[in-house]
């Protein structure tokens, strides 16, 4: 990945994994990249990927469980139209 110079790494990546959450890459109830994976994948130091993670979660768009990774976060349902 070939990082632009004036915004920071993390906030980068944090969009790709976004994306492929948005895209469906990444279904609900399925498990991210770990740091570790994110960190071989990007090229990125430890504290980078936990900071990615770190900003998901915060955002509620992915969850963590403890021993067992990050999930993504079931996405609210969609509120029906309503008439005019």
């Amino acid at each position: 990945m070939q990082f632009a110079p004036d915004i920071p790494r993390w906030r980068q990546v944090a969009e790709v994994i976004r994306g492929r959450i948005e895209d469906g890459t990444y279904p609900p109830r399925t498990r991210v990249p770990s740091v570790m994976q994110i960190i071989a994948e990007f090229g990125i130091a430890t504290a980078t990927a936990q900071k990615v993670l770190q900003n998901l979660r915060k955002e509620g768009l992915i969850y963590t469980e403890p021993g067992l990774g990050s999930f993504v976060a079931k996405r609210p349902a969609e509120e029906p139209e309503q008439p005019a």
